[in-house]
C-alpha cells in the first residue's frame, strides 16, 4: 500500500486484482484508502479521486462532529452502552471476586482493589463478549435458514475499520466486539450484511438487490449504527 497525494488530500492507495475503483473514508479521522484495479493508470486515479473529492469532504467533516466518548478509566459513574442504550458503572470492590452484571439500571463490575484500569477493562470487555455470544445463536439461525447459506465459522473481536468481514471463500465471519454497545437491530444488520456475502462477494447491484429483498430497513439501520456515539478508541466505518 503506497501513501500519495494529491494536492492537500493525501491517501492510501492499494492495487488490487479488482474490476473497479473504490474510495473509502475511514474514522475516527476521516483518513482516505483508495482501491484501485491493478491496470488503471495513476491519471486515471487521480481523476476519481478528484470527482469525489466534495464526497470525500463531506463523510470527513461528518466523522468529525460524531459524537464521542470520553476517555474511560474505568470508575464508578461512568457511562457504558449496552445495546443502544446508555448505563452508569458503579464498581464495586471485593477480596478475590471478579464479576460484571446488569442490575438496578446499573452495569456493577465486582473486583478487587488491587485491580487497576486495565484489568478492569478486560473484565468489562469479557463481559461484553458472553452477551453479544448468547445473542448470535438465533440470530444466525433465523437468518440462514432465510438467506439458505451456513457460515463454517462465526467469531468475535475487536475491529478498527469494520463492523465486520466475511471470506466467502472459507465461509468465515467475523464481528466486531463493539457491536454489543449497538441497538440489537443494527446488530441483525451486520449479520445479514455478512452472510449475504456468501451469496454475492462484492457491494454490487446484486448485493443491493438481495439486501433490499431480505432486510428492506438496512439502509435505516446502517444510518443509526454510523450516527452511534463512539467509544474514546473505537475505529469503525
Amino acid at each position: 500500500m503506497a501513501l500519495v497525494t494529491y494536492g492537500d488530500l493525501t491517501f492510501d492507495l492499494q492495487r488490487k486484482a479488482i474490476k473497479n475503483l473504490h474510495i473509502n473514508v475511514l474514522p475516527p479521522e476521516g483518513h482516505v484508502r483508495v482501491s484501485a484495479p491493478l491496470n488503471l493508470s495513476d491519471t486515471a486515479i487521480r481523476i476519481a479521486v478528484v470527482r469525489r473529492l466534495l464526497w470525500i469532504r463531506q463523510q470527513q467533516a461528518a466523522f468529525a462532529s460524531q459524537a464521542r466518548q470520553s476517555e474511560r478509566q474505568l470508575c464508578s459513574g461512568e457511562s457504558y452502552y449496552l445495546w443502544g442504550r446508555a448505563y452508569r458503572l458503579e464498581v464495586v470492590p471485593s477480596s478475590n471476586v471478579v464479576s460484571v452484571k446488569l442490575q438496578g439500571g446499573w452495569i456493577k463490575l465486582q473486583a478487587p482493589l488491587t485491580y487497576e484500569a486495565p484489568r478492569r477493562e478486560l473484565a468489562l470487555q469479557a463481559w461484553y463478549r458472553r452477551l453479544l455470544q448468547q445473542r448470535l445463536p438465533a440470530l444466525l439461525a433465523k437468518w440462514e435458514a432465510r438467506l439458505q447459506v451456513h457460515a463454517e465459522f462465526v467469531g468475535i473481536k475487536r475491529m478498527k475499520t469494520k463492523w465486520g468481514s466475511c471470506n466467502p471463500d472459507t465461509k468465515r465471519i467475523w464481528l466486531n466486539l463493539e457491536l454489543v454497545k449497538k441497538p440489537p437491530e443494527c446488530l441483525e444488520f451486520i449479520v445479514v450484511h455478512e452472510l449475504v456475502h456468501l451469496l454475492e462477494r462484492g457491494h454490487n447491484s446484486r448485493f443491493m438487490a438481495l439486501m433490499d429483498l431480505h432486510l428492506p430497513n438496512w439502509r435505516e439501520q446502517r444510518t443509526k449504527l454510523n450516527q452511534m456515539p463512539l467509544a474514546y478508541n473505537e475505529w469503525i466505518y
